[in-house]
């Protein structure tokens, strides 16, 4: 494994999770037995909990979003309250379900959720604000629709899709869109979708499609227009404009034009989409 493959493996949220959950383990294992020697004893409940909040600090440091470091709180406790419970086996079955439903592109495509930040949702506005409506925009793989929503809102003009193949994420992103006419929700698979019917074609997914997707978008795609990437790049191609969010994840947007049957590149009286920088 190449030291790019390796730093964008380290990108996984669940991998992020799980190293801020080892750290935190064994931080709080030394912490209690130096307090041992004192002599000062910590309940059970009491270590599980300084074990959560640990952990969620070194998620926040390691770049995870919020819903990630609630997660980590409340992981060990969650568990230590379950087994003196005494919960009934089909709590855990109902679990085991729900994180299947939400996390159904990981196991399928190697996909896992990750859902656009405010800095990212502000640079997409500036650069659409660039285009002449209407606009046709699609985001693939939408979550639970924060990013498209908040687009169709600021560009009442506009189409705004976004496909989702995650049950429980769709259900919930379509019922976040029912009420925004501009804006559709489809359980669809990406691959499915003709990208020629789009102005601006919107990802956040993961290194493994991005070469496949790219190819699908350089023989379906319109000249003139555009191809959006969050953070992860297409391999060998390099994009006609990179744009830094400065968020916690330091995330980017990678930005392609496209141009003829060739491919993208920027046209000569092509201009970058966003000058100012965010405060």
């Amino acid at each position: 494994m190449t030291a790019g493959e390796e730093r964008t493996v380290l990108r996984l949220p669940l991998l992020r999770a799980l190293l801020a959950q080892g750290l935190a383990l064994a931080l709080v294992v030394v912490l209690v037995y130096l307090l041992a020697l004192l002599p000062w004893r910590m309940s059970l409940f009491s270590v599980a909990l300084l074990q959560g909040v640990v952990a969620a600090g070194i998620g926040w440091r390691l770049g995870l979003s919020r819903w990630w470091l609630w997660i980590n709180l409340a992981f060990l406790p969650a568990l230590l309250v379950m087994q003196r419970a005494d919960l009934p086996a089909w709590l855990f079955l109902l679990g085991f379900v729900l994180l299947l439903l939400v996390n159904w592109n990981s196991l399928r495509e190697q996909v896992p959720l990750y859902l656009s930040g405010r800095k990212a949702q502000q640079r997409l506005q500036q650069c659409l604000s660039e285009r002449e409506p209407p606009l046709r925009f699609v985001d693939l793989g939408c979550g639970t629709a924060g990013t498209v929503l908040q687009l169709a809102r600021r560009f009442p003009r506009g189409q705004f899709v976004g496909v989702e193949t995650a049950p429980l994420l769709f259900v919930f992103a379509w019922l976040r869109c029912l009420l925004q006419e501009n804006c559709s929700i489809r359980y669809r698979s990406l691959w499915q979708v003709e990208l020629g019917d789009f102005d601006v074609v919107y990802c956040f997914l993961s290194p493994v499609p991005m070469a496949r997707l790219w190819a699908k978008a350089r023989s379906e795609m319109a000249p003139g227009s555009w191809f959006i990437s969050n953070s992860f790049e297409v391999p060998g191609v390099v994009a006609d404009e990179t744009i830094e969010l400065h968020d916690w994840r330091h995330s980017r947007l990678l930005l392609w034009r496209i141009r003829g049957s060739l491919g993208l590149a920027r046209g000569a009286g092509d201009t970058p989409c966003i000058t100012e920088q965010l405060e």
